[in-house]
């Protein structure tokens, strides 16, 4: 029999976070983060990590659990998540996943197989890595996966370096497309028993909560948390460090931009971000909505 997990999904700041703890508190589960940013240790401010007060109320797992400069992506996710849904089945409560990544969510509930990509050597990927340490050379890998998968390449931001790199590693090992793959894994089966909820809220509402959160995680020292990172001995070049956030922040300080225009362009990007967290799950079957405009909750 499959295990039973619960997943809570929805742009960033719609309030994810308070419905999980909210239910978790009613059915006895356990809160597993689906988040790139809140493993890191350090990394508070920016990524509005769970706060330890929340934390003790309900147990939340993946958080705190890397370091900044260590790697974290789907594989390892989906290795972890499936870890903490057994030992929380375990003890007879429920698992319960909450995060905005959505490609994390998907490849963990079709038990996507990550073992063939860690058999190649890693030569391939290093020389893709390698001309993508500037805007200019990750605009350039991003055409050269366009001009091979045109289909996937379409619907991945050039800024996202790990995807792009692992499409294009794909290609050059299989001689298939990475949309090819994608559509693939996206008619297999679930491997857990899921209820898929969706938070969402009128744009405007979205929006300016996003603004909101953006001016409270100023206020709260989200300069002097980079700053900090910095001076820890963290690049601004580390992939934590080029998140939504950690990125407009380390360009104020190194004095490319202002502390209005990083302001801006934290809110700007989130926002896309949320545009697109939303485009993802309207795709997704199987999800029920939860309307926060008109007052409703998740019922499980």
């Amino acid at each position: 029999m499959a295990q039973k997990i619960i997943i809570i999904g929805g742009p960033t700041a719609v309030g994810k976070s308070d419905a999980a703890i909210e239910l978790a508190q009613k059915i006895d589960g356990e809160i597993i983060s689906a988040d790139s940013v809140q493993v890191y240790k350090g990394m508070d401010i920016g990524s509005a990590k769970v706060s330890p007060e929340d934390r003790k109320k309900i147990p939340h797992h993946l958080i705190d659990i890397l370091e900044p400069n260590e790697d974290f992506g789907v594989d390892i996710f989906c290795r972890l998540a499936s870890m903490a849904i057994n030992e929380i089945s375990e003890r007879n409560k429920i698992p319960i996943i909450v995060g905005g990544t959505s490609f994390y969510i998907q490849a963990l509930l079709k038990g996507v197989d990550f073992s063939q990509e860690e058999e190649h050597d890693k030569s391939y990927r290093n020389e893709l890595l390698l001309q993508a340490t500037d805007d200019d050379g990750k605009k350039r890998l991003h055409a050269m996966l366009y001009e091979k998968d045109p289909q996937y390449a379409a619907k991945t931001p050039y800024q996202n370096v790990k995807r792009v790199v692992r499409a294009l590693e794909y290609i050059h090992y299989t001689g298939m497309l990475f949309s090819e793959y994608n559509s693939i894994q996206s008619q297999k089966e679930a491997i857990y028993d899921y209820n898929f909820f969706a938070l969402t809220d009128n744009r405007e509402a979205i929006y300016e909560r996003i603004n909101a959160r953006v001016d409270v995680m100023l206020r709260n020292g989200l300069v002097d948390e980079v700053q900090k990172l910095r001076a820890a001995g963290y690049s601004k070049d580390l992939k934590s460090m080029q998140s939504i956030g950690y990125k407009e922040i380390n360009e104020y300080i190194d004095g490319t931009i202002s502390y209005d225009e990083a302001s801006y362009l934290i809110k700007l990007n989130t926002r896309h971000f949320a545009k697109r967290q939303l485009t993802w799950l309207r795709r997704e079957e199987n999800v029920t909505w939860i309307d926060i405009s008109k007052g409703q909750k998740i019922v499980f």
